[in-house]
């Protein structure tokens, strides 16, 4: 609970707590948070048992920390039992570019066989910072006076 908390912060808090409570009273405030802390943590036990056992037997094994998306997330990956480890690895994601790229060039199949095998040649990668070629580059587009 207290793991950022560095030596020099717990020394100003204790010293901050004596000039405000004084040496006195202080014992008594300790006691009365930690007898706070205590309640607060069973009363968080027995919410969690009540939950438990109010969705049944098949929950029996269930953490609230599953509830964090980043936990629940970590866990069914490591879990696998729906094969996405294989469905990752099948994904070729620089395949898949070169394909949306020939097809937003208007290229047809053919001309993709022979363009991923040019950029086989240069390592299966596609150079995006590359212009794409249009015919003509020279011509303007037609002007649309009420566009403007």
């Amino acid at each position: 609970m207290f793991n950022d908390i560095g030596p020099l912060e717990l020394v100003t808090i204790i010293v901050l707590a004596v000039l405000v409570f004084g040496p006195d009273k202080l014992p008594k405030v300790i006691q009365d948070v930690m007898r706070t802390i205590r309640k607060i943590r069973e009363f968080s036990e027995s919410a969690k048992q009540d939950i438990r056992s109010e969705l049944g037997p098949e929950f029996k094994d269930f953490e609230f920390e599953d509830l964090n998306p980043k936990t629940f997330l970590r866990k069914q990956l490591d879990n696998d039992e729906l094969g996405l480890k294989e469905i990752r690895n099948g994904f070729d994601l620089k395949k898949e570019m070169a394909e949306v790229t020939d097809a937003v060039h208007g290229r047809d199949g053919s001309s993709s066989s022979s363009s991923s095998s040019s950029s086989s040649s240069s390592g299966g990668r596609v150079d995006m910072t590359k212009k794409p070629e249009t015919p003509g580059d020279d011509e303007r587009p037609p002007f649309d006076a009420d566009a403007t």
